[in-house]
């Protein structure tokens, strides 16, 4: 693609490298027919494609973002299915993120878009915040249904994802470390976040049990908090920045180090593996954050590279997995967690247009619902086509968005792992044992 930079313009490392990835696109269109907003809306604006010129034109005319190209910026889910597709290379992740932060800095939002950015910042990195407002959710959740009546969509969506009780905590959620049990074969961090811990507090008691069941030391620092992921996606550079600066330290700071810096949340794991490149131009920082960058790891690819499962017969469960974008585009981890639980003797079906999202997307849920909703029964019924017994997914986001569409219980593809290997079963698939849904030929017992 044509650029016309001027040579001041080229002096801003951000500009620069927006450019870079403009030149790289060649107009082929690949992306357009796996972009889920095209294949909703079948709007070229709403595509890949029709996004980079609008953003292309943005930044060379140096000028406010326009209405046109907000709409179809805040539209992008950040999917990045474009990326796999794209015979280019072009590195759509960093340019519609610079985009973001141009259009947070430029653009004049309504004062009501403003003040529930500003609180979905200001609650959502933060556990203590989160467990309150989530509290709050619960006691609204009969009324849902009345404010998607009267208009307030946004803020129906945010009171549908909040749980009908709030689960205990995670074992994980304070600062200790986690002895391995038997001979010692690794030591790792373990990213707690800061929505996994209020939302889905037995992902993390799983990952602490499965980790320290085949010999690996645990650690959970202390100074560790949320990604910078959520604010990052909504523009908000420095937050995000500050974000990873606050984890930088945390995890600089352990004594002996580890070998790997593991994430359950597949969202905080791209944005974890993109530290080195979004402070590449802060001489303070960049060093340690290339190196964070190159030790995080998403749990299911650092179980798979140390080969510490055990192989066991089927077990006549079927498990529909669900392939987080983040994970499959934004880290381009796919075999691994369905080889890990076929090894476990679990039978997993590809989902049909597993490549499509399905709609959670961070804050995008919240901010974009209609869309998000069309998302979510698309993906619900293309699982439901399969009939599973339980759907595996590697992302929080992912299981509370699809959650709310199906009856089918959805649990982390860690929670499965542990139940397999002689763990808890999952809080989300208690219920199905229970009525006997999934007990006859069950290979642990449902008090375990």
């Amino acid at each position: 693609m044509q650029t016309t930079f001027t040579l001041a313009q080229l002096a801003d490392p951000q500009v620069a490298e927006s450019e870079k990835i403009l030149r790289a696109c060649v107009h082929c269109g690949f992306c357009t027919a796996t972009c889920p907003t095209y294949v909703l809306l079948g709007d070229e604006r709403d595509s890949p494609r029709g996004r980079i010129y609008l953003i292309k034109e943005m930044l060379e005319h140096d000028a406010p973002a326009s209405p046109e190209v907000v709409t179809h910026v805040d539209r992008c889910l950040s999917c990045l299915s474009c990326m796999t597709t794209c015979p280019s290379g072009v590195h759509y992740m960093h340019l519609v993120d610079h985009a973001r932060t141009v259009i947070e800095e430029t653009h004049q939002r309504p004062l009501s878009e403003r003040l529930l950015r500003d609180l979905l910042a200001w609650i959502l990195p933060h556990n203590t915040r989160l467990r309150l407002a989530m509290g709050l959710g619960i006691l609204g959740k009969p009324f849902a249904a009345l404010a998607a009546v009267v208009g307030l969509r946004r803020i129906a969506a945010l009171i549908e994802l909040a749980p009908w009780r709030l689960p205990r905590r995670s074992v994980a959620e304070s600062p200790r470390v986690f002895a391995a049990e038997g001979p010692r074969r690794g030591r790792v961090a373990l990213m707690t976040g800061c929505v996994t811990p209020v939302v889905g507090p037995s992902i993390l008691d799983a990952a602490v049990r499965v980790l320290c069941r085949h010999g690996i030391d645990v650690v959970v620092p202390e100074g560790q908090g949320c990604c910078g992921g959520l604010v990052h996606h909504m523009g908000r550079a420095e937050e995000a920045h500050a974000a990873a600066w606050r984890n930088i330290a945390a995890w600089s700071a352990i004594v002996p180090p580890v070998d790997a810096i593991l994430v359950t949340a597949s969202g905080c794991g791209t944005t974890l593996k993109d530290y080195g490149f979004m402070l590449r131009n802060d001489p303070a920082h960049a060093p340690a954050a290339a190196r964070i960058s190159a030790l995080a790891m998403d749990i299911c690819e650092y179980l798979a590279r140390e080969d510490l499962l055990p192989e066991l017969a089927p077990n006549g469960k079927v498990v529909a997995y669900h392939a987080a974008c983040s994970l499959q585009h934004g880290q381009r981890i796919t075999r691994e967690p369905k080889a890990l639980l076929s090894r476990l003797g679990f039978t997993v079906r590809e989902v049909p247009e597993g490549h499509l999202c399905c709609g959670s997307a961070g804050t995008y849920n919240i901010l974009q619902p209609d869309i998000a909703k069309r998302l979510r029964a698309r993906k619900v019924g293309n699982i439901e086509k399969i009939e599973p017994d339980v759907i595996a997914a590697g992302n929080v986001g992912c299981i509370r968005q699809i959650a709310t569409g199906t009856a089918i219980p959805i649990v982390h593809t860690i929670e499965l792992i542990d139940w397999a290997t002689g763990g808890r079963v999952p809080p989300a698939l208690q219920g199905a044992l229970l009525q006997g849904a999934l007990l006859q030929g069950a290979f642990i017992p449902v008090s375990a």
